[in-house]
């Protein structure tokens, strides 16, 4: 590994000129590619490209196509797990979905940060925070969720909702910021 790569990875602050982030980024492409591209008469080949894309994929989990992410190793995604259409991973940082989550199309998981301070951000600093969802959780279409935040098992997010901090489990959540409204209950 390299020394910018290496403080990717480890949460630090970078700049993404370092030749083995671009590798990664245009080993991503590639399968990414590979995976929208494929057929759904081959469903095999489909999640062969999906395979070798992630870092992880559960039995049973479901992405379907267009599916777009930065690195794909740094996301992990549970059993039985579906994402529907047009989602947006910008996986910089660790993404792990749990089993049996529901995300709806367009949803966007954005690990990536960038300096608030003009000259840091205009040097190309830039770090990332993980994103974690728990087991059972339901993103409705559009939801986006922000770097380092995690959301508890059996929450539902609605459509639209901006995720910029962590949701407790079992709880229904929507509007921008993503606020709690009401409990759900856990042995539905």
């Amino acid at each position: 590994m390299t020394a910018m790569r290496d403080r990717m990875l480890a949460g630090e602050p970078y700049v993404a000129d370092d030749p083995a982030i671009i590798a990664d980024l245009d080993r991503a492409a590639r399968l990414t590619e590979r995976f929208n591209r494929s057929s759904a008469e081959d469903p095999e080949g489909r999640l062969a490209a999906l395979r070798d894309l992630l870092g992880s994929l559960g039995e049973d989990a479901w992405v379907r196509p267009p599916f777009h992410c930065d690195y794909g190793f740094q996301t992990h995604i549970g059993p039985r797990s579906f994402v529907n259409f047009n989602a947006v991973f910008l996986d910089v940082a660790r993404i792990t979905i749990g089993a049996d989550v529901q995300i709806g199309p367009n949803v966007q998981l954005l690990t990536a940060t960038h300096p608030v301070e003009p000259e840091a951000r205009r040097a190309k600093w830039e770090a990332a925070e993980p994103i974690t969802i728990g087991d059972n959780v339901w993103l409705g279409g559009g939801v986006i969720v922000l770097a380092g935040v995690t959301v508890g098992e059996n929450t539902v997010v609605g459509a639209g909702a901006v995720v910029t901090r962590d949701l407790p489990a079992n709880v229904v959540a929507v509007g921008n910021p993503a606020r709690p409204i009401r409990s759900v209950n856990k042995t539905a």
